[in-house]
């Protein structure tokens, strides 16, 4: 931080000044790296609480909360970026009477925050937060209520996360597990998790139609983990067949392309042995970032596939035909 003048009302109209060439610069960086629109956007708590799903609150009282994990706000305002640095010159005013009263050593109270697992979203104290974070403040009083939700926030980095969690959210809705296992249930394309929650409902049909019972979606969660992902994954592994991508990846790519290739739901030494075969050779590949089409993607993805498929089983009619025809003209030959 540069040094003061001395004269306080010129020292917070420099502070300002430096926080608004910050506040361009970022931007002109950001344009620069050809990052995502949303980087810098200050983060809207009402599409975070929804993308998470709202489960309850406590108010935790008067603490000291770390600057960096300010992220938010719940008023819907355009007046600061992601760090809190000003965006345009018509919040001066109040933000250099606000931090000239804090030079001069009056009283400031402490703001007003939402706490979402790690993160923090001011209710009341924009100007505060962006003065002691211009000011180079580590820390910051505050008065907290938590949020509780259905899904963690970790992860939420920018706007674009939400979409993210919100797929998360559904699935755990339709996918009754317990935390541990959530864990190991993760996606590099976020409508993975929807896809996963049709595939878990369909084996839970399948399941009752077999042992004619009902079971809730808690049961037919838990035994889906425990009897289909869990030992399906370690055989994905033992073969080879997971790649790069996350189990979660692997397990919903392989059981897609199982049935559409076998035509069949189960899991065996052959049918490993086939997709190993089916996925070794230069036409299919595992990606590192393995990302379930777009429904509309999908449609017409299978549409195109069923052509190419029933061209592969005419090439190899005739193939066979051509094979027998030669066996018997050799036979008639001799």
């Amino acid at each position: 931080m540069p040094a003061d003048t001395g004269f306080p009302r010129n020292d917070v109209e420099n502070d300002f000044e430096r926080a608004r060439r910050r506040q361009v610069l970022a931007r002109l960086s950001q344009r620069l790296r050809r990052e995502p629109d949303d980087v810098n956007l200050i983060l809207p708590f009402d599409e975070v609480v929804a993308a998470l799903g709202r489960t309850g609150e406590r108010r935790l009282g008067l603490q000291v909360i770390k600057l960096d994990t300010v992220v938010g706000t719940v008023d819907s305002t355009r007046d600061f970026d992601r760090r809190f640095r000003p965006t345009s010159g018509r919040v001066r005013e109040r933000w250099e009477r606000l931090a000239l009263a804090q030079r001069r050593g009056e009283s400031i109270p402490p703001i007003d925050v939402y706490r979402v697992g790690d993160l923090h979203f001011v209710v009341d104290g924009h100007h505060r937060v962006s003065i002691a974070l211009a000011t180079g403040q580590k820390t910051i009083d505050a008065y907290v209520t938590e949020i509780l939700t259905a899904v963690p926030s970790r992860g939420i980095r920018r706007r674009g996360d939400l979409l993210y969690k919100s797929y998360e959210r559904l699935f755990r809705s339709r996918v009754k597990l317990p935390a541990q296992a959530y864990a190991k249930i993760t996606f590099s394309d976020p409508w993975g998790y929807a896809e996963l929650g049709e595939a878990v409902e369909a084996w839970g049909f399948r399941l009752m139609q077999h042992e004619h019972k009902f079971y809730d979606r808690t049961e037919v969660s838990r035994r889906w983990f425990s009897e289909e992902f869990t030992p399906v994954v370690r055989l994905l592994h033992a073969a080879d067949l997971v790649g790069s991508g996350t189990d979660a990846d692997a397990y919903l790519t392989i059981a897609r392309e199982r049935y559409r290739l076998i035509r069949t739901h189960e899991w065996n030494d052959e049918v490993i042995e086939e997709l190993q075969r089916q996925f070794r050779a230069p036409r299919w590949r595992i990606l590192s970032s393995i990302a379930a089409p777009h429904p509309k993607e999908k449609d017409s993805g299978a549409a195109a596939a069923e052509p190419v498929a029933a061209a592969d089983e005419q090439g190899a009619a005739a193939a066979e035909q051509g094979a027998a025809a030669q066996e018997d003209g050799g036979t008639a030959a001799d």
